[in-house]
């Protein structure tokens, strides 16, 4: 099975109900500002350069973000700041991801989530976040340069170490979450936290585009080694 393969088995995905209705409600009643678009309304798979070192792990699509376009981490705020920092940081061609189809590219980076599709309240029900998890394992297996495994928030960090836990040599007790925190593994290879650029955590200033540029900085070192 290759990645392409993979995303299309994911697309098709109905295993979590209360996600399916919410993700294909939203795309149907949609955002006044996004009236005239077309949402994906899908599960969405993720996204960049499939011999990444360097593997970004989020929480899960917006509602009128990615469950919108289609990209993970592609058409809010959050995306926006991401998206600005990998290109600051040397992984993207361009500042700004907008849409699906758009000519963004990734270099060495890949941008995914613990769950596929949006949830409502941004909130996965703990049994949906381990249906996603055989979607998400099966990803991280075929990006087999990965190196540097990014997470952002507490959710995704805990859904990096669960994959881990199954597939290397891990620290235990498992590091507690704090951003900046680099846990190499026995294996060369490292888990970086970081804040997520949601906009709780933007608009109140406990991440600013200081402390993201310098937790990707510290990803291209680890990266680099």
């Amino acid at each position: 099975m290759t990645l392409g393969d993979l995303e299309a088995d994911l697309i098709e995905c109905v295993r979590c109900p209360r996600l399916v209705e919410w993700r294909q409600r939203v795309a149907s009643e949609k955002r006044a500002a996004f009236a005239d678009e077309q949402y994906w309304g899908r599960p969405v798979p993720g996204f960049g350069d499939p011999e990444a070192r360097l593997v970004i792990v989020g929480l899960a699509p917006a509602a009128h973000g990615a469950n919108r376009t289609g990209r993970m981490f592609t058409g809010d705020r959050s995306g926006d700041w991401l998206y600005r920092a990998l290109y600051r940081a040397g992984f993207s061609s361009h500042e700004r991801s907008v849409r699906r189809d758009s000519d963004l590219v990734l270099t060495d980076a890949w941008v995914t989530a613990a769950v596929k599709c949006a949830p409502p309240g941004n909130r996965p029900a703990p049994s949906e976040r381990d249906n996603c998890a055989a979607w998400l394992h099966a990803e991280l297996d075929m990006l087999r340069a990965g190196r540097v495994f990014l997470a952002l928030g507490a959710f995704g960090y805990q859904a990096v170490w669960a994959y881990l836990s199954q597939r290397a040599t891990v620290p235990k007790p498992r590091p507690r979450f704090a951003h900046g925190l680099a846990t190499p593994l026995a294996d060369g290879r490292h888990v970086l936290a970081s804040y997520h650029p949601s906009q709780q955590n933007t608009f109140t200033g406990r991440l600013t585009e200081e402390m993201l540029d310098a937790a990707l900085r510290r990803a291209a070192e680890l990266v680099a080694t």
